[in-house]
């Protein structure tokens, strides 16, 4: 198991699979890429500990904001290409034009920054200022789009006109108008559009996160946890499948992309599975779920998680805490699947001698749990999450050329380890700034407002219909948009509104964040499925319907945790111990109930006309067990679980006996 190697980046593979083309400048643009991707890494160093280098001091947040937004624009127009579909590495002309407009215009905003602070100017602005916004506008969208597709950029762009026709709209969705020229300034230069929560956030927090993964990958760590994985887990039965849950969960602690998870692990896991006699889409499918199930796996949950922390105004700690059941809750039930899955077709680990051994694999590695360890540390202990990536990093690097001859840095690794941050850089900066102009809009025509109270008004005060309306359309713009959009938008519009009919707001922010992810793995779109099924060379549809069964637990996990606040570590010591015991409880027959196998009984009724009927029963008892009884006015858990056990012990029962009755006829 040691060809886990790739001298690919993240941005790479990224690129082989079609989420976004990526196009690798040469010679002059190679540098500048490099130069503007460490002088944004030596301001975010400079902002956060207060250095006063570079110019003497820290800059007024304004100013690092739109410097920040200058270099990454223009990285992002010379390694994006205007279209798909070139491997060319020459830069044209008119990108050139791009990326020097960029750095132009946010230069302008740069020197005026005190002025749009102390003089209003987004709510006034001169008339030079209001040229400048609207070229700044177009930039965003443009780079918006390059780096997130046109579904984001047709969204944005049709969002960010919002208020030139909001008042010819119905009155249910109606805002106060602007003008174009109010629109832009407010755009380019309000706190809550372009430099709104989402960039200052990724200013703030997330660039630190975006070079710890960085670096973790460029020093090996993927393949340590995959060899890991391989050395804990391959000989067990079913092995190679439950490497890809363990692996993909720790490398999704690494990259918070679900493509990035499914090309790095899928590679090793999906042969791995088919070798033992898994079939393709089922292989495909369970690295599909694994990986999407790593972007919702502490400490590191990718973009969305920080932007919700800021949303809700508390230390991202708090936020990986709240996550640790529910992932554990959609980890475990994947488990549960694939045990189930190999029980019934008697499917085997592979060889020992075949893989790694446990002590040498930690021996070389263990320092990547040592630097988890001290970020967790600071995490959750110091509640220093801003500090906590720029300590680990360094030690990370400096632990690796002290201990690893193997993957130790030379001149090549360190460019290609800046070349990755400069794309996921610029990547996320388009993207986010993107996205931000749809908070403006609602801002400036006070739309969010009046939208709440309308759902609120439609939904008659059921927490029930407005979840369900969230789901809906939180997996409809999971389909055009990037999950972090799709997140921020349900944010100001349904959140509200949730918190509003009396559920948890954390519970209320995570069911949003849930919600937003699983277009990954439902089809028609289910891009994680799609780059698997290319490992695999299984069809790609066929693959997302199977991932979208084998994750099919993920669907109710935040139905349940939204009910129940305990879930998300919001109640008392006993609260959470109840809660979850049932929801692990209910998770592991709902999976039984999903394979038709359940451990010590045996397989559900094979080839019986009526096995679906008495699955269906046992998958109805399953949700039982989990569900909260606050959805059930008058019930208690113990009165939930006790009709749960009435449906479901008699079919486990009958199904014992019967598997026990066929093997005596079996060997006669």
């Amino acid at each position: 198991m040691e060809k886990t190697e790739t001298n690919k980046t993240p941005a790479d593979e990224l690129a082989e699979i079609g989420e976004f083309t990526l196009r690798s400048p040469g010679g002059a643009g190679k540098w500048l890429v490099r130069i503007a991707t460490v002088i944004i890494l030596a301001l975010a160093v400079n902002q956060t500990f207060n250095l006063q280098l570079l110019v003497g001091y820290t800059l007024v947040d304004l100013r690092f904001y739109y410097a920040i937004l200058a270099l990454s624009l223009g990285i992002g127009f010379l390694v994006y290409p205007a279209s798909g579909g070139t491997n060319d590495h020459r830069v044209p002309w008119y990108d050139w034009g791009f990326a020097a407009a960029a750095l132009g215009v946010c230069a302008y905003f740069f020197a005026n920054a005190m002025n749009i602070s102390l003089r209003g100017w987004e709510m006034a602005p001169p008339e030079t200022a209001v040229w400048f916004s609207f070229a700044l506008w177009i930039l965003v969208l443009e780079a918006g789009r390059r780096a997130g597709g046109l579904p984001l950029a047709i969204i944005v762009g049709l969002m960010s006109l919002y208020p030139l026709y909001t008042e010819y709209l119905p009155a249910a969705i109606a805002g106060f108008p602007s003008p174009p020229s109010y629109t832009a300034a407010y755009h380019a230069m309000g706190s809550e559009s372009i430099l709104g929560i989402p960039l200052r956030t990724f200013a703030s927090l997330i660039i630190g996160f975006i070079v710890f993964g960085a670096a973790l990958q460029q020093t090996g760590a993927g393949a340590f946890f995959m060899n890991l994985s391989f050395a804990l887990l391959g000989r067990v039965r079913g092995g190679p499948a439950k490497v890809a849950i363990f692996s993909s969960g720790l490398m999704g602690s690494m990259s918070g992309s679900v493509i990035t998870n499914v090309l790095t692990t899928g590679v090793m896991t999906i042969p791995a599975m088919r070798r033992i006699g898994i079939r393709g889409t089922f292989a495909a499918g369970v690295e599909t779920c694994a990986s999407t199930g790593g972007t919702l796996m502490p400490p590191v949950m990718g973009a969305t998680a920080f932007v919700m922390a800021s949303f809700m105004n508390v230390p991202y700690g708090t936020v990986a805490l709240a996550a640790i059941i529910p992932s554990a809750l959609y980890f475990f039930g994947l488990f549960v699947q694939i045990d189930a899955m190999a029980g019934r077709e008697n499917i085997k680990g592979l060889p020992a001698e075949e893989l790694p051994s446990v002590w040498k694999t930690f021996k070389e590695g263990w320092y990547y749990i040592f630097v988890f360890g001290l970020l967790i540390y600071m995490l959750l202990v110091m509640r220093r999450e801003a500090l906590a990536p720029y300590y680990a990093t360094p030690l990370l690097i400096l632990l690796n050329q002290l201990l690893s001859k193997k993957h130790r840095w030379g001149w090549r690794e360190l460019g290609a380890f800046i070349d990755s941050l400069g794309t996921l850089f610029a990547n996320l900066v388009a993207i986010l700034a993107a996205v931000g102009m749809i908070v403006g809009a609602l801002s400036m025509t006070g739309v969010a407002a009046t939208l709440v109270n309308d759902l609120l008004r439609i939904a008659d005060g059921s927490a029930i219909f407005l979840l369900v309306m969230g789901a809906l359309t939180g997996l409809i713009l999971g389909v055009g948009m990037t999950s972090t959009a799709a997140y921020i938008f349900l944010a100001i519009l349904l959140a509200p509104a949730l918190i509003e009919v009396g559920l948890n707001p954390m519970a209320v922010h995570m069911f949003i964040f849930y919600w937003g992810m699983l277009s990954f793995i439902t089809p028609p779109v289910a891009l994680g499925a799609f780059a698997a099924a290319s490992i695999a060379r299984t069809p790609p549809m066929q693959t997302g319907f199977e991932a979208m069964r084998i994750g099919s637990v993920i669907y109710f996990i935040p139905f349940f945790f939204a009910f129940q606040p305990a879930l998300v570590l919001e109640g008392t010591v006993a609260q959470i111990v109840i809660s979850t015991s049932l929801a692990f409880a209910g998770t592991a027959l709902f999976a039984c109930a999903v394979q038709g196998y359940v451990p010590f009984v045996g397989p559900l009724f094979e080839r019986r006309p009526y096995a679906f009927p008495l699955r269906l029963l046992l998958f109805s008892s399953a949700i039982l067990i989990a569900l909260p009884a606050t959805i059930v006015p008058g019930w208690s858990d113990l009165d939930l679980v006790g009709v749960a056990l009435v449906v479901a012990l008699p079919i486990l029962i009958f199904a014992f006996w019967q598997n026990r009755r066929q093997v005596p006829a079996s060997l006669s």
